[in-house]
C-alpha cells in the first residue's frame, strides 16, 4: 500500500473533462458530461479529502447520462503508473499470473462433456495465446464443451478472435469497431489456423454468463450466439460495448474513457446497456448443471 497524496479535485475534474472531450467514443455526450463535472466541482459536490470518495463521486456523475460502465474515475490503492493504459495493464498481469493465464479450470463431465472457464479476464493475447491454445486443444477431442464466462470481467478483443478461431470452422467476420480517433473502422476476424487441435464448428456449444460477466468476455457470448454457433446459459450480462483506454489523472485515480464501439455484422449492433441475453435463462449459480444437461440431451438424441 502507498501513502495517499493529497488531493486538489480541482485539476482531477478539469483533466478528466478534457480528456472526455477529446476522447470519448459520442462528442456530444462528452461535452454534456464535461459541462455536468464542472458545475458539480463548482457546487462543491467534490469536495472530499478521499481520492476513493472523489472516484465514487465522480463515476456516479459520468454514469448519469447514458448509463456507460467502461466511463469510470477508477480509484487504485496503489499508486497508478503515469503512462497511458499503464494502470489498467499492470492490474491484467497480476490477475493473469495468479490464475493459470485466465485458465482456472478445465473439466471433463459426464457424457464427454469438457468444461472450459475463462476468467478472471480474456487477458492480451501475447501474453495468453499459449494457455488459452493449450486448454482448448486439450477440450478439442470433447463431445460437446461448455465455456464458463461467468467470472470473466473483459479483455482483448484480439483474445475474443482467438478463442473463436478455436470453436468455428473457417475464418469469420466477428465484429466492427469504431475508433473516434481519425474515425476509423477495424473488423475482427477469427483465425483461419490455430495452433494445436480446434473444437470446431459442429459440435455442441455452450456458453455460461452471468451479471458479472462483461465487456470482451460479452463480445465473445456475443458473438458466437449472433453466428449461431452456441447456446448462450445463465444471466443477461453486464452491457459493456464500448472498448477504453485509460489515463492518470492523480496518483491514484485514472479516468478511463471508451473511445470507439463494436458493431456486430450480423446484428447491426452491440450488447451495450442491454447485455446479452441469454437463449436460456437461469441463475448463474444453476447454469454449468443446466447447459451439462442440455448437452447430454442434445448428445442422446
Amino acid at each position: 500500500m502507498t501513502t495517499q497524496t493529497q488531493l486538489r479535485p480541482a485539476p482531477v475534474i478539469d483533466e478528466t473533462a478534457r480528456l472526455l472531450t477529446e476522447h470519448y467514443i459520442f462528442p456530444e455526450t462528452a461535452e454534456q458530461l464535461a459541462g455536468l463535472l464542472r458545475q458539480r466541482l463548482a457546487e462543491g459536490a467534490y469536495d472530499v479529502d478521499s481520492a476513493e470518495e472523489l472516484g465514487r463521486l465522480v463515476t456516479a456523475d459520468l454514469q448519469s447520462v447514458n448509463g456507460d460502465g467502461h466511463l469510470r474515475l477508477k480509484y487504485h490503492a496503489d499508486l497508478v503508473p503515469p503512462e497511458q493504459g499503464a494502470a489498467a495493464l499492470a492490474a491484467l498481469r497480476r490477475d493473469f499470473d495468479t490464475s493459470l493465464g485466465g485458465i482456472p479450470r478445465v473439466e471433463l463431465l459426464e457424457g464427454v462433456v469438457a468444461v472450459v472457464e475463462l476468467a478472471p479476464a480474456l487477458f492480451p493475447l501475447e501474453w495468453a495465446a499459449g494457455p488459452l491454445g493449450a486448454a482448448l486443444a486439450l477440450a478439442s477431442s470433447a463431445r460437446a464443451l461448455i465455456v464458463d464466462l461467468r467470472g470473466n470481467l473483459g479483455g482483448d478483443p484480439d483474445t475474443v478472435s482467438f478463442v473463436c478461431g478455436h470453436l468455428l470452422d473457417e475464418r469469420t467476420h466477428l465484429n466492427t469497431m469504431h475508433w473516434r480517433d481519425g474515425e476509423r473502422h477495424e473488423q475482427y476476424w477469427s483465425p483461419a489456423h490455430v495452433p494445436g487441435a480446434r473444437f470446431g464448428g459442429t459440435k455442441p456449444l455452450y456458453v455460461l454468463t452471468s451479471g458479472r460477466t462483461f465487456s470482451a468476455a460479452e463480445e465473445l457470448a456475443y458473438d458466437l450466439q449472433q453466428l449461431g454457433r452456441a447456446v448462450v446459459v445463465g444471466e443477461r450480462t453486464g452491457g459493456g460495448a464500448h472498448p477504453r483506454e485509460g489515463w492518470t489523472v492523480h496518483p491514484h485515480l485514472e479516468a478511463t474513457i471508451p473511445v470507439g464501439r463494436a458493431i456486430n455484422p450480423v446484428s447491426g449492433t452491440n450488447w451495450e446497456g442491454t447485455g446479452v441475453e441469454p437463449d436460456i435463462a437461469c441463475a448463474a449459480a444453476d447454469a454449468l448443471d443446466r447447459a451439462h444437461a442440455l448437452a447430454l440431451a442434445r448428445l442422446t438424441d
